[in-house]
């Protein structure tokens, strides 16, 4: 079931609010205490509503806004949510999804990007990915990393043994790969968990 909760909920519009100040658009930043209350609200009343998403919703580019960190906790055996912070401007960070097949068919195999910019330096990941529709979960594995140097690229290799990870990829359990499982989708706006437990918020970019 997808149901529209950006018109509704209280923590959707401090998530918007979030975003538009991440991408300039005023000046009043919610608290990092704040955005991970929002955040999860936002993911238990995705479980509650048994919310999907379609994966292309999630086509395109997002720069990274917030994080949190995570750090286990021994006599409990579980994992405590660090207390987040806005992701520094000077350092953008990006993740983008395309799809490799047509979006009827499943699981919905596509390509997963990530980059890094620091100062003149670009550094981008990519891979393969598999996006599971019914539990808005997105598997994925960087097998090649490029770098480039004032938007020249130096480096460009695979990385060892990338051949066969790619061609494993679709046949290893999902507990075993990298994964977000994706909460709320808008237009604006994405956030998700990821498999270390840590959660993370992207603005459209």
């Amino acid at each position: 079931m997808t149901v529209d909760l950006t018109t509704s909920s209280d923590f959707v519009a401090v998530l918007a609010q979030a975003a538009a100040a991440y991408r300039g658009q005023n000046r009043d930043r919610p608290s990092a205490g704040m955005l991970v209350e929002a955040l999860l609200q936002a993911e238990k009343a995705a479980k509650q509503q048994r919310l999907t998403y379609s994966f292309a919703a999630l086509l395109g580019q997002w720069q990274l806004c917030f994080v949190t960190g995570t750090r286990k906790v021994r006599e409990r055996g579980g994992i405590i949510l660090g207390k987040g912070f806005y992701w520094p401007k000077f350092t953008p960070t990006y993740i983008s999804f395309a799809t490799t097949q047509a979006l009827e068919e499943t699981p919905i195999k596509g390509e997963v990007a990530n980059q890094v910019q620091f100062g003149s330096v670009l550094t981008k990941l990519t891979g393969p990915g598999q996006y599971l529709g019914k539990k808005n979960l997105l598997a994925f594995n960087f097998t090649h990393i490029q770098i480039s140097l004032f938007n020249r690229v130096v480096y460009d290799k695979p990385f060892s043994k990338a051949k066969a990870q790619t061609d494993n990829f679709y046949n290893q359990p999902i507990a075993k790969l990298p994964f977000f499982a994706f909460f709320l989708i808008t237009e604006e706006f994405i956030a998700a968990r990821g498999r270390g437990g840590g959660l993370a918020l992207w603005v459209r970019f």
